[in-house]
């Protein structure tokens, strides 16, 4: 395989947006549960959400602010490794981007100063609002940035100049497009799933070390709970991901499905190794007719092969052949999980067995995992397009950068994200291991605006003199 500019534009990318999107969906659930855990408080006048709100507080921080540095430099990619992107597209793009800038970091800029220091010095109405505000601002980053993938994904509302620039015709096709609707609710419910099982994992990591009983019970409750709604409805919003795959986006649907050839009735592989160069796959275990079933509803219905395809307009196949299969396999393991753990509750049964605890606090990663593998499925699925259909990825990239230019600022991005995340870690880290009760006992200390890592630092210190 030839190592060139275009191929490390591409891993730089992947590898960025990789690790930036971790942070998202880790962030905009928990903003949405600190506005429920200060609204319970408000409601109930209960110490334990108090406490929990003030545990949970600063690790979103930390978060909050790994999120934002990391994507920030996905920007400047646009111009760097993806200039003609940028020039043929800027018009309908940039104003997207805008939007997100615009809506969410000003929402976000003026109400996060206020939840991190502003409890005791604005009234309780107002340090309410400026929670569910940072929540809105979250979602909304969220909707602009899958309005803009979405618009990628499959491309309305425009007109290809005599230049071949992108120029928007309807904002209201691009904005409001039906793929749209579909893919920003199961980001977003993604991301509150993801919340809330490194919530209840947390609450079984404090109960498995015999500490924070009561805190790591609400943990538990209150994030098991709340995924044994979400995940059923978050199936659904992924089944109707999957019809617009197979409606608008033919040849990433049978690169999933790993089907080469058209089938009618056609069956549905479970598992396979694919073989892009002899176009079969190996070791192949399929249910018959399923195929046809789940793509079109019918038992008898015709679905189409990769090989009804040009080789140039393939995707690549055992990248979203097996990222689709991990992310439907987490998706129905944290169902299974979430509801049993329901059901305990409903019988009135505390969270006694050693055995269950483990599960939980095993599946912290769960949610991120299927975050990017579902991420993956979508992007490597879409090409060799960059703007499906018109746009090749190809013809995207910067065309005066060579090889090692982007080999030299991939390398640099892996130095400088590896100890961004170190460091984000190991503070995360710390103030899980000193639990809900050492944080708030530590609330009181020197929290400063004018120092904003005095929140954790002192959370972290706090902590590691309750470990010695």
């Amino acid at each position: 395989m030839e190592i060139s500019a275009l191929l490390l534009a591409r891993i730089q990318f992947a590898f960025t947006v990789s690790f930036h999107i971790i942070f998202p969906a880790f962030t905009i659930g928990l903003a949405a549960w600190l506005t429920l855990l200060e609204a319970l408080r408000m409601v109930t006048g209960r110490p334990l959400y108090r406490v929990l709100f003030d545990f949970w507080l600063k690790i979103f921080a930390i978060s909050f602010g790994l999120g934002v540095v990391s994507g920030i430099v996905l920007a400047f990619q646009f111009g760097t490794n993806w200039s003609e992107l940028s020039r043929r597209t800027g018009a309908i793009q940039g104003p997207l981007l805008g939007y997100e800038s615009f809506t969410a970091f000003a929402l976000e800029a003026s109400f996060f100063g206020i939840m991190l220091f502003g409890r005791k010095r604005v009234p309780e109405w107002l340090y309410l609002v400026a929670c569910a505000m940072v929540a809105l601002a979250t979602s909304l980053s969220a909707f602009w940035i899958m309005v803009n993938n979405s618009w990628m994904q499959w491309p309305t509302g425009y007109a290809i100049d005599a230049n071949g620039i992108f120029v928007p015709t309807d904002w209201n096709a691009i904005i409001f497009s039906p793929v749209v609707w579909v893919r920003f609710p199961h980001m977003l419910l993604a991301s509150y799933v993801t919340g809330a099982f490194c919530v209840a994992a947390t609450g079984a990591w404090l109960l498995l070390r015999g500490r924070d009983h009561a805190e790591g019970q609400a943990m538990m409750r209150m994030g098991l709970g709340l995924a044994a709604v979400l995940v059923p409805i978050q199936i659904f919003f992924g089944h109707l991901t999957g019809d617009y795959v197979h409606d608008r986006q033919p040849a990433k649907f049978a690169a999933i499905e790993g089907r080469w050839h058209d089938e009618q009735p056609a069956s549905e592989i479970l598992f396979a190794i694919p073989d892009e160069a002899r176009e079969k796959n190996h070791f192949e275990i399929a249910v018959p007719y399923a195929g046809s079933l789940i793509g079109s509803m019918s038992l008898d219905s015709k679905e189409v092969g990769l090989t009804s395809f040009p080789v140039a307009d393939r995707p690549p196949v055992a990248i979203p052949f097996f990222a689709f299969r991990i992310m439907a396999g987490i998706g129905f393991f944290m169902l299974g999980l979430s509801w049993y753990a329901s059901w305990l509750m409903l019988r009135g049964r505390q969270f006694e067995r050693r055995s269950l605890l483990r599960v939980v606090f095993l599946s912290f990663p769960l949610g991120f995992i299927a975050t990017l593998t579902g991420w993956f499925t979508a992007e490597v699925g879409r090409q060799p397009w960059v703007v499906y259909g018109v746009l090749r990825t190809a013809d995207a990239v910067t065309p005066f950068r060579t090889a090692p230019e982007v080999a030299f600022s991939l390398a640099l991005f892996a130095v400088i994200y590896l100890a961004i995340f170190l460091a984000g870690m190991t503070f995360i880290f710390r103030l899980l291991r000193g639990g809900p009760s050492a944080s708030h006992r530590h609330d009181r200390r020197s929290a400063n605006p004018k120092r904003p890592l005095s929140l954790i630092r002192d959370e972290a210190a706090g902590a590691s003199l309750e470990k010695e």
